[in-house]
């Protein structure tokens, strides 16, 4: 497994991570309990952050492609 596989399996598992917190955030929208303005508040920060992580290893992956021929 080379290391450009290695990201491109990262960058999948990040992506789904992303989409995982994003419907985990809107069920939450739905849910009328007295910790869902928490709740959906943490979410959504974490969605950033996840969202944050997937742009790195794009980049990270664009830049080994680009320096190291993939």
């Amino acid at each position: 497994m080379t290391l450009d596989n290695a990201l491109t399996g990262f960058l999948y598992i990040a992506m789904l991570a992303v989409v995982v917190v994003l419907i985990t955030g809107i069920v939450n929208l739905y849910r009328g309990d007295e910790k869902a303005r928490s709740r959906s508040n943490k979410l959504m920060r974490l969605r950033v952050v996840t969202q944050f992580v997937a742009i790195l290893l794009l980049l990270v992956i664009l830049y080994v492609r680009q320096n190291f021929g993939s």
